[in-house]
This record gives C-alpha cells, structure tokens and sequence, in this order.
C-alpha cells in the first residue's frame, strides 16, 4: 500500500475530518496532480460494531450516483486493516458550518441550495436510492458554492413503491412516521427532511428543536413548529405541505419541482453518463477475512441488534404519543444484563420452574405455554411469545406479548 503518506498513487496532504470509525484525508492523485478527497475506515472497529453492510452499502450506492449535485466516488481500494474509499474533493465543506455563523441564508441562496438538493434526490429515488439521513453535515458545498449530497451510509436500495422498516436518521431531520416504528415509504421520509433543511435555511434555526427527546418526537409527530414573520406566503405553503405528519398526504418531489416558489430562478441540474471506470477492490473478501480472525475472540453480532430509533420507539412512554393502545396487543418489555444467549437460557430456566415449555421458533423469539395442555372451554389457556431484543453485546431487551389465549390470564402471569 506504500509508506503512511501514500496510498497507491495518491500522496496525502492533510487532514479534512476525522469520526468514530474513519478518517477523511486530503490528498492528490500523482499522475494528474487532481485533489481528491480518501475516506479511511478501520475494519476492525466497523466489523466490532456491526457496520459491515452499511459501508457496503454505500460503497455500491455510490458507485450507481452520476449526478453533478451528488459527490462522486472515483475508487476503492481494500487492505488487510483498512478501506480507502477516493472520492471526489469538495472544498467548501459542510454546509452546517456555513449555517455555523451566517446562521439564514437569503431567499436567492437557499432557493438555490433548495432545488439541487431537490434535483439530487428526485435522480437518487429515480434509481430506487432513498438517502434517509438528509441534513447539513451531508450537504456539501464546492468552490462555486453548489451543493452536493454526500453519505449514503444509511441510505436504501428498494423499487419505487416498496416500503422500508428500518427506523434511522438524525432526531431532529426524521419523518414522524419512522418514529412510529412502522413501515414508510422512503421518498416520503426525505421529502420531510428535505422541508427541516428548507426551514433552516431561511430561518436560521430548526423547526423542531427540544433537549427532551420524548419531547422532540412529540413535536414532530404532531408538525408543531412555527414559522418565522418573516417567511413569505409561498416558502410557507411549500414548507408546510413537505411538513405533513402524515406520509400519504405529503408533497411529492414532483409537485414541489412545479412549486411557484421553487420554480424562480430554476436551472434544473441533470445526472450524466459517466465515463471514468470505478476501480473497486473486493471488499467482501477483506472482511471475512477479518471476520474468520476474530470469530473466536469477538462477542458474535446477532441480527436482532437494533438502533436508537427502535429502542425509543418501544418505550412505553413514547409509544403512547404516536398511537391508540390495543390492550389486545399489549406488550411486556423487560430488560437483562446478559448476552442474548444467556439471557435465553435464563427465560428457559425461568419456565421451566413454573412449568411453562419453551419451544425455539428462531435463533431470538420463542413460544411459551403451559406443559399440560388445558381443555378448549378452560380460561386458565394462555400462550405466550417472547423475543429477545440486543441492545448491546451484553445488553439486551425482553419483548413479551400474548399470542393466544384469554387475556386476563395473560395478565395475571
């Protein structure tokens, strides 16, 4: 891979931004002296913390984007530690650090911001990508001030129309029905984030702001937000029509790209055939490479393991917020301090001291009812399931509901 100052043919120059699991490094491709920016990620932290599909995943996200107003990715290169992801240099940085101290934009700017970020999106969800995690730090801003997208980590690859069940994003930018743990359609979801950005913007603030997060989601459920007196009737009527709490009546991209508002000043910015090869190691291969290393040593990531997102949203106390309680369907959570294979053990132990049987119906749910079957008529009938939610490596939630059986029973037990 060459010294620590080189990687193939790109001399590193500097450092752009550092995270959790990568670095971004400035650097110049020698053989035609062209800046380029090289996002750095460790391996072994991403393989640690169960993020293998999801660079995966933006890895070949990006490698499908051809758009002007959507940073390009030249190459990726693969070592025994390391993914180098090449991708285009923007220099003008997020656009959250512009926000940082000139706070709003003027109407001719942020309309301008506006619609190429409409454009990258309306090509991204052409081609069945929906970005999900839509805010300033993605937007990226080059010399001429233009706009670019930029981290598809979280992003999806589904056919128009399919709906999506993994609740991610950032608090203040995410769609109230991500919040409600249900499907969503994802076009939908960064239309609304697409609206927050909007309204930030032009009001140099968010439109849904608490340090309260059950607070937050209860505000953005309910689309309460206020504009500012200085916002003109047209920036209102678009704002409001992207910020509706509910999916199915939200503006499309379609219709905000007729928007009288947004229509002013319009130069639609068009995705492009691209000619330059993307060269890209196999990346599978380096990873189970690591994988197969420290299959022995590491605490095995089970796919139960869910995000912040998921864990709010089973919480009693938020769940109330977005929907009418079913006591039919009401469910027990409970917490442990074990891993998901002790904590398995300690259920199936548990049952067995009051004569339950357990019965697997996957490696993380199961089935419990009583060893002796009752009679049809008898009330005292009662199954029960159980799933076994991972948290964290020894951390882990205990979600009980009642399959069958009468209820009262179900909740004397």
């Amino acid at each position: 891979m060459g010294c620590a100052n080189r990687i193939g043919k790109y001399q590193l120059t500097g450092m752009i931004g550092e995270g959790t699991f990568a670095k971004v490094k400035l650097a110049v491709d020698t053989t035609n002296g062209q800046n380029v920016a090289i996002k750095i990620i460790d391996k072994q932290m991403v393989m640690e913390s169960n993020l293998k599909y999801q660079v995966q995943r933006e890895i070949r996200t990006m490698t499908l984007l051809h758009h002007p107003n959507i940073v390009r990715i030249h190459e990726v290169i693969g070592s025994k530690t390391k993914i180098y992801i090449v991708m285009e240099y923007v220099p003008g940085g997020q656009l959250s650090n512009k926000l940082s101290y000139v706070k709003k934009l003027n109407e001719q700017e942020a309309r301008k911001l506006f619609q190429q970020l409409i454009d990258a999106i309306d090509y991204c969800h052409a081609r069945g990508v929906y970005h999900r995690d839509l805010k300033p730090e993605n937007l990226l801003l080059d010399g001429k001030g233009n706009l670019k997208v930029s981290d598809f980590g979280l992003s999806a690859l589904r056919k128009p129309g399919d709906m999506l069940t993994t609740a991610c994003g950032s608090p203040c930018y995410v769609a109230p029905e991500l919040l409600a743990n249900k499907r969503y359609d994802g076009a939908a979801a960064d239309v609304w984030s697409c609206g927050v950005i909007l309204f930030q913007l032009l009001a140099g603030r968010l439109p849904f702001e608490d340090c309260n997060l059950l607070v937050l989601y209860k505000k953005i459920s309910g689309a309460e937000y206020t504009f500012p007196p200085w916002f003109t009737r047209g920036q209102r009527k678009l704002i409001f029509r992207m910020l509706d709490p509910h999916a199915k009546r939200r503006i499309r991209i379609p219709e905000i790209i007729e928007d009288p508002w947004f229509q002013t000043d319009y130069v639609p910015s068009c995705g492009y055939i691209c000619d330059e090869k993307i060269y890209l190691d196999d990346d599978n291969t380096a990873f189970d490479s690591v994988e197969k290393n420290d299959a022995e040593t590491k605490i095995a990531k089970s796919s139960s393991f869910i995000n912040a997102f998921q864990l709010i949203a089973m919480s009693h106390d938020l769940s109330g917020l977005f929907e009418e309680k079913d006591d039919e369907k009401k469910k027990t959570r409970l917490g442990s301090k074990h891993t998901v294979k002790e904590t398995i053990k300690k259920i199936e132990a548990a049952a067995m001291g009051v004569r339950l049987s357990v019965v697997r119906t996957n490696n993380f749910k199961m089935k419990i009812h009583p060893t002796q079957k009752m009679t049809r008529c008898s009330r005292s009938y009662y199954d029960l399931s159980a799933e076994v939610i991972e948290v964290a490596p020894t951390n882990c939630v205990v979600e009980i509901s009642k399959s069958a059986g009468e209820l009262t029973i179900y909740k004397e037990a």
